[in-house]
């Protein structure tokens, strides 16, 4: 009765979770003990503490730099059923506006959906965990990063990636780290190790760095302002060199309060249907992948159908034999993709020429397209093998630029942009079917990566907000890069002074384990430009933005645990070497941003306006600037207290709206009017703040504010018995000199008046005639 009672009042899912603690931990379960270690991040502390916080998580750990703190939490879970075939590793980081002691801005003064920011920093945090697991290790793993207390001048990225190590490291979670990560910069010829955002904003690099031990790398993220390529590749053995500090710091917290790793059961392989699977497939799909013939969709199709025969075969044989089932097919479908995987690195190391018949430092065939349609501002058409990306660029009022959210801008420093990328990937792209327009992670993620690559070419401070669109209409391998380049040359297309062209290419691996640590690669091969079936079956995913001069990016993720220096400092040159040739063959289409723009460019210019006029230009609640942009598209924005901003669509647009803007600007012969002279004023609009008034016909209407209109208390002009069409005195009092508006007051006359009254309606002036 009693436990009915408790599912009554509580509810089945708060019942689950009440008992969720008891019924989830293994026998064997201990509490994490706590403990902390500091490690010096150039020349800074860092504190990393383990078992303080959250400590029903599997791992948890607090990493604290300054006054910017995060706890990032580890928790696992066997997945039921058979093994997913992948690693379902989900990372979370979240941003509270708590921890920089402000309320959320939105309706719901709640924490919404993800940002931008959170998603790409989810990402970073990801790669650098994702290949210390072990292989075959497939329970849903969750880490959560949230952010405790901010400073706005530590960052917190790089924080949760080192909580996130110690957490697992700490665990009882099979993980292969420990991992540290750090940031590094470079400003007037040095490196600056573990900068604030405020040594950031005047550094020409942005480089994150996770290493693991024996100075291994385990991935990189960078932006750069065209660093030279000697200085990017010090900066990264600096920051290698640096992580250490923290793969040190981490191991001394394993080894002290770290639990046993549970244990790690993986399904053992069947050798005789490896075997099998071995002799129905090896012969043809080694005809398949050295047949230059074939391209992505018709070798997809011939790998298909051998695989489609081959289990066919072995469900016969398994029926025949009395076995069979889906477990049956899943492990021969796993079969098939490691021999398919292995038999593709074998010949690709063993072989001189790649599965397309390219040389393994050979570019694929490209071309190139600008001026695609004529009312684009920019546009262009990059293909390279079978990718091909679209890129568009529009040009924009200043006020078009993107603002970021609050907490964005105080932990990360990000001002609003006026360049922006947006990358898409629809289904048709590989020849799917699926919802398009969808915004996920990864299309997130590449169009980071390509506007990162191109912001160091765009010049500042540009005039326009601009945005690129980078739509991939074919893939087959390296499609943010292939974005890369349409992108810079849709920016010249469009006459934007870059200055320079940029080009990406991607960099793979292809390796065998070295004998002595199958942790690192032994025998490899590096592969310039490569295919989506080569970064499916290699080992590196390395991609290299590059001007003529220098370098603006790099994303490097590796499958390997961690890769030697050597071979990064390899794949650098090879990336250079490749955007130089990339670079000249899309300087034959178009090698400079061309002089003039088009006649479609929006056109901006500054308008100085008197304080006295500027309601005259404005309108009550701003109805002249609101009907100016309905007629004409010209947008008129404050730049200051005397000057605007105007923004026209086009040179056409802008002669038509400066006619209305003189306009409402004239001159007119109004007379002058005499300080402190008693005026008769005809009430022309009622409002709840006072009478508007006109002293003159051709004069601006004058609000007579309620507290001007009598010597008492008055809530509305009606309760004086005002009415529209009447007529007052008002004593003139001059502009204002902030503001330029005309003073008036009724409420002066209240007493006899000492002075002549002035009468300057039409009717008066006909009479003295």
């Amino acid at each position: 009765m009693g436990l009915l009672w408790l599912r009554w009042r509580l509810g089945r899912a708060a019942l689950r979770r009440a008992f969720s603690c008891c019924a989830r931990r293994p026998a064997a379960w201990s509490e994490l003990s706590s403990g902390s270690v500091e490690v010096s991040l150039g020349g800074r502390p860092v504190r990393l503490a383990v078992g303080e916080l959250a400590r029903f998580a599997d791992g948890s750990a607090t990493a604290q730099d300054g006054d910017t703190a995060v706890l990032v939490t580890a928790v696992s879970r066997p997945r039921p059923g058979p093994a997913p075939g992948f690693l379902p590793l989900t990372v979370d980081y979240r941003q509270k506006a708590a921890a920089a002691g402000r309320i959320p801005t939105n309706f719901l003064r709640r924490e919404l959906g993800p940002s931008e920011q959170e998603i790409l920093t989810s990402r970073l945090i990801d790669r650098s965990l994702r290949a210390q697991f072990p292989a075959g290790y497939a329970a849903d793993t969750q880490i959560t990063c949230n952010l405790l207390a901010v400073d706005g001048e530590r960052l917190p990225d790089v924080l949760c990636v080192n909580a996130a190590s110690a957490a697992l490291a700490c665990s009882d979670i099979p993980w292969g780290g420990p991992v540290g990560a750090v940031r590094v910069g470079w400003a007037d010829g040095e490196a600056l190790l573990n900068p604030g955002r405020r040594e950031l904003a005047s550094s020409q690099l942005n480089l994150v760095v996770t290493a693991g031990p024996r100075n291994t790398v385990v991935m990189l993220e960078a932006s750069a302002d065209n660093i030279l390529q000697t200085d990017f590749m010090h900066a990264i053995k600096l920051g290698v060199k640096e992580a250490q500090n923290v793969v040190r710091g981490v191991q001394e917290l394993a080894q002290k309060h770290g639990r046993p790793k549970r244990e790690l059961t993986i399904p053992a392989v069947d050798d005789e249907l490896e075997d099998s699977v071995r002799m129905l497939c090896e012969t043809r799909l080694e005809a398949i992948l050295t047949d230059p013939r074939h391209d992505k969709i018709s070798r997809d199709e011939a790998v298909s159908a051998v695989r489609t025969d081959v289990l066919e075969k072995l469900r016969a044989d398994s029926v025949s034999s009395g076995g069979g089932g889906s477990e049956r097919h899943a492990a021969a479908t796993d079969a098939f993709n490691r021999q398919f995987r292995a038999l593709f690195r074998r010949l690709a190391l063993e072989r001189s020429t790649r599965c397309d018949g390219r040389a393994p430092d050979e570019l694929r065939d490209i071309s190139c397209r600008v001026g695609l349609h004529a009312p684009l501002h920019g546009s262009a058409l990059f293909q390279r093998g079978q990718t091909q990306v679209m890129s568009t660029l529009t040009l924009d009022s200043a006020e078009a630029a993107l603002k970021s959210d609050l907490m964005s801008v105080i932990t990360q420093g990000i001002k609003p942009k006026n360049f922006m990328l947006h990358y898409e990937f629809p289904p048709y792209a590989t020849n799917e079917t699926g919802r398009p327009g969808g915004l996920g992670r990864r299309e997130l993620g590449h169009g980071a990566l390509a506007e990162r690559a191109l912001r160091a070419v765009v010049p500042e401070p540009f005039p326009f907000a601009l945005r690129l669109t980078a739509e991939v209409l074919e893939s087959n391998g390296s499609s943010s890069m292939a974005s890369v380049c349409a992108g810079s040359l849709a920016l010249m297309d469009a006459g934007v002074p870059t200055t320079s062209a940029v080009a990406g290419v991607a960099i793979g691996m292809v390796s065998r384990p070295d004998p002595e640590s199958a942790d690192r690669p032994g025998e490899y091969r590096l592969l310039t430009d490569i295919l989506g079936i080569e970064d499916y079956c290699g080992d590196m995913d390395f991609k290299l933005a590059c001007t003529h001069s220098g370098v603006t990016a790099l994303q490097a993720d590796f499958k390997l645990p961690g890769m030697p220096l050597p071979i990064i400092m390899e794949a650098i040159l090879a990336g250079r070497e490749a955007t130089k040739k990339i670079l000249a063959i899309m300087g034959r289409t178009l090698a400079q941003p061309r002089v003039k723009g088009k006649s479609n460019w929006p056109v901006t210019e500054q308008l100085t306006v008197p304080p006295h006029k500027r309601s005259r230009l404005v309108g009550p609640g701003g109805v002249h600037l609101k009907r100016l942009l309905a007629e004409t598209g010209v947008q008129v924005t404050p730049f200051d207290d005397s000057t605007y901003t105007v923004f026209a669509p086009s040179p056409a647009a802008l002669e038509e709206g400066r006619k209305e803007l003189e306009r409402l600007l004239e001159d007119t012969a109004e007379p002058e009017f005499e300080f402190g002279a008693v005026y008769t004023a005809v009430v022309v609009e009622l409002r709840e703040s006072g009478a508007v008034v006109q002293l003159h016909p051709r004069s601006a209407p004058v609000l007579v504010h309620n507290s001007q209109l009598d010597a008492r208390p008055v809530r509305h002009p009606s309760a004086l018995g005002i009415n529209v069409g009447d007529e007052l005195q008002v004593k003139y009092f001059g502009r204002d000199p902030v503001s330029g508006h005309v003073r008036l007051s009724r409420k002066v006359l209240m007493a006899p008046a000492s002075g002549r009254v002035r009468n300057l309606q039409p009717k008066d002036v006909e009479k003295a005639a």
